[in-house]
């Protein structure tokens, strides 16, 4: 790519985010867009009502900027929880690494890149023209200035290192003080038990009191069986809409007609008034969901919820093997009772198998299958290509801006299209898998969303270009540093465009949020809805973190390649920073808390990424002729790793439990609580699946929850 192409890129997306950042600063002072551009705040009452009419609303300020800026992280934990704080730490880490990156990449690396006169590798394009002459593929073979990149790359792994070091020690600190000072959670006193041995005549939940009552004496509290509810849980969604449509229609505001005929389209046939139409189905659903949740308490699943009284005792009752046959009585973390995903739960240990084996397929396949638009994205990066396929379009892709914009702009483009629909197929496959909390699913779908952008992103990208006719290459593990190298270095500017057409443009098009925006707009005019009805998001981590640990992938791997892309990624983290920190204050509210448990996934890429560069750089030196450098280069990936291995065992054990000292402690205090026996009376029914908890709607448009019929006792 010449560098004119990728200027026209830059100032496309530099224009977008301008006019993006314009709009938010205008749409977000309007009053009937709070809900889409503060819907936290409107939830909890804090949303200021704009007055009259003034000429300020119409003008673009940068008044968001200082107010997203100012809160602390104390504020922002008590917002966004431990998650959220997590989250913006993953900023902080990536701006510090990268800023140390940039210092010596821009000031040292690229200037002797430039002074460089002898391109050993292979790429088209005029030299004084094409961005290859700021990569290290412009030093000369055997020259000893390569050594600085040698040097570099060292520097660059320890400072990353010690980073990595100082910022796990300061979340897990963080975890652990989030935990002594919070008050006593469900979660912290209760086990998932399941694959539950249930003799004939006996049910599971007699099984489970007489089981835990023997060996758990002292400290068993209650327990909640879990139950087969999917039919339930339909009834009660036709309950809800059919309650939704007779609302609207007793406002005034619905786009439906009180009155409408039954023929064809409503066009013939006789007038009925579907007020009293939906008023008796919701009467008629209402009975049939008394009839099923009579009918539920003998759909008994073998899970239960198992609280006790102590966090000490439900610690002991997870780690202890509870059974002589290991695959009975298996125990598991509990979540929240508001972080349960409860569809999966009848589902048998069978089932759940198939189901694990059938997401990989189903994720290979999608991997397989997503090479077709990256084959795409490859062929408009090559002019030349584009021409052979496309000759009647040769005389309009010569036109200089024309071929700016195909070649600069329009690969990363498609690209970031096709990538929007992966983290919520991502969602879907880990749903599937067996999973029984909402965190897990979001964790699980983080960590496939990131592995398939490192793929089909990285790596088909890097060997569909330059390095595709020595696939072969890959069966011969000793020859993938060269082939990384060869390859990697090839495809650094079309990484530049994409780090500016889904990174920056991606990042400011959160802010503007334009689903919401035209979705509230449309329910506003057509179905005249109001904050009463306010759906308040929660932030998609399982989309945004693999993001940025892939931004992280590519300025680690070209630090010493391509120090150009240093600074486009510097933006990116600012804007991010800047942005997701107003998102978390003013729109998103946590739907759960995994307490900090993303910073490991963070941790693995950041090796991952580490060892990639030592492997590409051991190819480099090689080719270069400087095979004193690329021996000397082996003992970092190794060494790496075995820092990586401390960690894993001095700070991992700490995201997964804590420790008897700290539970002891809390148990402690809990003593002088005078709250813990109403806490302990809302916890027999904490983890109660909500489609048995009575619903009944009133004939004036309410939705009560009280008994319809008594809860089926556990």
């Amino acid at each position: 790519m010449i560098l004119s192409a990728l200027l026209t890129s830059v100032g496309i997306n530099l224009a977008l985010c301008f006019l993006f950042f314009a709009l938010y600063s205008i749409l977000r002072k309007q009053p009937g867009n709070a809900g889409v551009y503060a819907p936290r705040l409107v939830a909890h009452g804090k949303s200021q009502e704009r007055g009259d009419f003034s000429l300020e609303r119409l003008l673009p300020s940068a008044g968001w900027v200082r107010m997203a800026w100012q809160p602390s992280e104390d504020e922002l934990l008590s917002v966004s929880g431990l998650d959220g704080v997590v989250f913006m730490r993953i900023f902080i880490f990536s701006l510090r690494i990268f800023t140390f990156a940039a210092v010596i990449g821009v000031f040292i690396l690229l200037p002797v890149n430039y002074m460089g006169d002898q391109p050993s590798l292979d790429f088209t394009g005029v030299q004084n023209k094409t961005l290859e002459t700021f990569t290290i593929s412009n030093v000369g073979d055997g020259s000893n200035r390569l050594w600085i990149h040698f040097c570099a790359v060292y520097a660059f792994t320890m400072f990353v290192c010690c980073l990595l070091y100082f910022e796990h020690a300061y979340i897990s600190a963080k975890r652990l003080a989030c935990f002594c000072s919070s008050k006593p959670q469900p979660q912290e006193f209760t086990v998932l038990v399941r694959s539950i041995p249930v003799t004939s005549g006996r049910s599971v939940s007699n099984t489970v009191e007489s089981f835990f009552t023997e060996i758990y004496s002292s400290t068993y509290l209650s327990h909640n069986v879990v139950r087969r509810t999917s039919k339930l849980k339909n009834l009660i969604n036709d309950a809800d809409n059919l309650y939704g449509k007779l609302v609207r229609l007793r406002s005034g505001n619905g786009s439906e007609q009180r009155f409408k005929r039954t023929g064809f389209m409503g066009l013939s046939g006789r007038r009925v008034d579907l007020l009293e139409q939906y008023e008796k189905q919701l009467e008629d659903v209402e009975d049939n969901v008394r009839t099923e949740q009579s009918s539920v308490a003998m759909k008994e699943v073998r899970a239960a919820f198992v609280s006790f009284k102590t966090r000490l005792g439900a610690a002991i009752a997870l780690h202890i093997r509870q059974g002589i046959n290991p695959t009975e009585w298996t125990t598991e973390r509990a979540p929240h009772p508001q972080d349960v995903y409860w569809p999966f739960f009848s589902a048998s240990f069978t089932r759940r198998w198939i189901c694990s084996i059938l997401v990989i397929v189903a994720f290979t396949v999608l991997t397989v299958l997503f090479l077709i638009p990256v084959l795409i994205v490859q062929g408009l990066a090559n002019l030349d290509q584009l021409e052979g396929f496309f000759p009647f379009l040769k005389s309009i892709l010569r036109i200089s801006f024309i071929s700016h914009v195909v070649t600069g702009y329009l690969p990363s483009l498609i690209l970031q299209l096709f990538l929007y629909f992966v983290p919520p197929i991502m969602v879907v496959f880990s749903s599937i898998q067996g999973y029984v909390a909402l965190s897990e699913i979001e964790k699980s779908a983080c960590i496939k969303v990131l592995w398939f952008s490192i793929w089909n992103i990285f790596f088909a990208n890097v060997l569909s270009g330059s390095a595709l006719y020595r696939f072969s290459v890959l069966l011969e593990p000793k020859e993938i540093p060269n082939l990384l190298a060869v390859a990697v270095p090839g495809q650094a500017t079309f990484f530049i465009a994409y780090v500016v057409t889904s990174g920056w443009t991606g990042t400011a098009l959160e802010l503007v949020r334009f689903m919401p925006l035209i979705s509230s707009f449309m329910q506003r005019k057509f179905c005249g809805s109001s904050n009463d009805e306010l759906e308040v998001p929660s932030i998609p981590y399982h989309g945004v973190i693999p993001r940025i640990l892939f931004f992280g992938l590519l300025g680690v791997t070209y630090f010493f390649l391509a120090p150009l892309i240093l600074p486009f990624l510097l933006v990116f983290l600012c804007m991010g920073y800047i942005i997701y920190r107003n998102q978390l204050l003013n729109v998103y509210v946590p739907k759960f808390d995994a307490d900090g448990k993303f910073w490991p996934i963070v941790h693995n890429s950041t090796i991952f990424s580490l060892v990639l560069m030592h492997i590409i750089a051991i190819g480099i030196f090689g080719l270069k002729d400087l095979p004193l450098a690329s021996s000397l280069t082996i003992p970092l990936p190794i060494l790496t790793l075995i820092f990586n291995n401390y960690c894993q065992r001095r700070f991992l054990p700490a995201f997964k439990t804590y420790s008897a000292e700290s539970l002891i402690k809390k148990d402690e205090d809990d003593q002088n609580d005078p709250t813990i026996s109403s806490f302990y009376e809302e916890l027999a029914t904490a983890y109660q699946d909500p489609a048995l908890v009575p619903v009944r709607y009133s004939t004036n448009g309410e939705r009560i929850n009280s008994p319809l019929l008594g809860v089926p006792e556990s």
